[in-house]
């Protein structure tokens, strides 16, 4: 790591033309990044971390984004050059060659009609040779370096065709194929399992070193951030409001949302009555984790009933893998291997694996949205497997899922408040249409939303917000039993709390039973009474929340506790 700047942003304001007037995405901000190091940007959605980072790469919206003000100030050797001030050609020496990105999202930013390795290809053809069969080594050394398995195969596979820790991968490959002197990586471990998350991490440091590349890495997780970066900066509503070295920070954040963002992770060593917001040390600056922590101790273990509400007994779903030449079924994928477990009424068992482990499989098939391939799933002591069209749609009644993805869980047609009234109107448990919009209304404002939001559509939301809704609708039957699967994954950590903390408290109120799924063990544990683990498919080892985190037995189940970002973190 160099003293020597390589980047430097003077007073940058990027705004946004929207309908409803001006917004200032990146409001007046200064920060800067030498050579070899790694700068984490942290903050919430909205925050303007990806603004700041489109904005350095000229990646703004034509029509619609505008740097206002400002410098991003890049230095090549003895020269410095202002990228705000290039046109779109000019920008294209640049990008890629000497500046490149790992985008959020790996499989939007991939040609899903085109070969991975054609991708990585075309940006090495673009900077760094002309010859095809010296790009397709190249890409293949390059897909070597960065671990991916049987780097032929992913050559020739489409995205669609891979994991994502694996896109995620092809990502990184393409992005130091012409060996930038700066990685931006927006958000690159968000949704990924915490063990992929953790080999990701190692990967971009192990490249680092290797290229002796800066790295510019965002994120919303302060425990993500403390893994990888030298320094930190903290941004919120498009402005820094903190700025510090990572062992600084953690031990003397001196801003309330520093301090909040913080927080908000579940703690592995105890439990409490709630989680932290980052809304909590914003409406009380004095408070720290420890006040909280005496303000919110968890007392004791809430009643929990001895009647098993479901029985899960040696389920297996299959799925065809090989075919011969006549379509008959030779090979089949495992996803689930003869599993059985219990959950009794007013219990939350929480679910967790990596993902192929087969708890989305898992879910779907109580749900009956998959057929098992044999055994029994026993809802107040009735095999549901066995249920006809007619009786498992009452049965949608008591027993409801939330998705992970809350967008494509909702109509973009229909309006949020109609979205919640419908099954209401559907399994005629209202006398009217007013009804069924007054009791919707009452369920926007019981998970946190008010009553104007009832007639906005699905893409106005936030995602936490959209998460919200979907709770909503799920609560709309009133049901007695909720699967939740992943339903916080891809969320701020300050809105997954929120989330979680409204889940528990809608346990508490209606009396529910939960399953909840989650590849994070620290969320899953503040949340569970008991634990179940699950790894291709099998329970690998189940118990008491507790005695899972303090004591695991398996292998597995150490090593994704080990993966935990920023798990020994505590906040002063």
């Amino acid at each position: 790591m160099s003293d020597k700047p390589l980047l430097k942003i003077k007073g940058l304001k990027t705004f946004f033309n929207t309908d409803e007037g001006i917004v200032k995405a990146v409001d007046n901000i200064d920060l800067y990044i030498n050579e070899g190091e790694t700068l984490g940007v942290v903050g919430e959605s909205g925050s303007g971390k990806s603004v700041t980072s489109l904005s350095i790469m000229g990646l703004l919206p034509k029509n619609t984004a505008k740097i206002e003000g400002g410098e991003i100030l890049y230095y090549e050797d003895d020269v410095c050059v202002d990228l705000s001030k290039l046109t779109q050609k000019q920008y294209t020496k640049y990008r890629g060659k000497h500046i490149a990105m790992i985008f959020q999202e790996p499989m939007t930013s991939l040609n899903p009609s085109m070969r991975c390795g054609l991708q990585v290809d075309e940006a090495i053809l673009l900077h760094r040779t002309q010859d095809k069969k010296e790009a397709r080594n190249i890409s293949l050394k390059l897909f070597e370096r960065v671990k991916l398995p049987d780097p032929e195969r992913i050559y020739n596979s489409y995205p669609h065709q891979l994991s994502g820790g694996q896109i995620q991968r092809v990502m990184i490959a393409m992005a130091i194929s012409c060996r930038p002197k700066l990685l931006i990586a927006d958000e690159p471990t968000t949704a990924l399992d915490v063990t992929v998350q953790k080999e990701v991490i190692q990967l971009l440091k192990d490249v680092q070193e290797e290229y002796g590349m800066a790295i510019l890495f965002i994120s919303h997780d302060l425990g993500v951030i403390s893994e990888i970066a030298n320094r930190v900066v903290v941004m919120q509503n498009g402005r820094v409001v903190e700025s510090s070295d990572v062992a600084s920070l953690f031990k003397h954040a001196s801003h309330a949302y520093t301090r909040g963002l913080i927080a908000c992770r579940p703690p592995l060593d105890f439990k409490l009555n709630k989680l932290p917001t980052v809304e909590d040390f914003l409406t009380d600056d004095s408070l720290n984790f420890e006040k909280f922590c005496k303000q919110n101790k968890k007392d004791s273990k809430h009643a929990i009933s001895n009647d098993v509400v479901m029985r899960v007994e040696n389920l297996s779903t299959w799925y065809p893998k090989e075919r011969n030449f006549f379509g008959k079924v030779t090979h089949y994928l495992k996803a689930l291997n003869d599993v059985s477990f219990e959950v009794r009424k007013g219990e939350c068992l929480g679910l967790v694996g990596e993902s192929g482990s087969g708890k989305s499989t898992l879910s779907k098939t109580i749900m009956r949205l998959e057929e098992a391939q044999n055994g029994s799933v026993f809802y107040k002591n009735e095999n549901i497997l066995n249920y006809d069209t007619k009786r498992l749609r009452k049965l949608r009644k008591s027993l409801q899922i939330i998705f992970q993805d809350p967008y494509s869980s909702l109509n973009p047609r229909l309006t949020v408040g109609y979205a919640i009234a419908e099954p209401m109107i559907v399994h005629k448990i209202v006398s009217s249409k007013l009804e069924a919009k007054n009791r919707a209304i009452d369920l926007l404002k019981t998970v946190g939303l008010e009553e104007k939001h009832y007639s906005r559509y699905p893409h106005e939301f936030s995602g936490g917000q959209r998460q919200r809704i979907v709770i909503a609708r799920a609560l709309a039957l009133e049901p007695e039993f909720l699967i939740c699967d992943e339903c916080v994954s891809a969320l701020d950590v300050s809105v997954q709390a929120q989330i979680i903390n409204l889940l528990i408290e809608l346990k508490e109120k209606f009396g529910l039973s939960y399953i909840f799924i989650s590849h994070d063990l620290a969320v899953v544990q503040f949340i569970s009474d008991r634990i179940m683990v699950m790894k291709e498919g099998s329970i690998v080892e189940s118990g008491d929340s507790k005695s899972i985190i303090q004591t695991p037995k398996s292998p597995y189940t150490k090593k994704l506790l080990s993966s935990i970002p920023g798990r020994n973190l505590v906040l002063k």
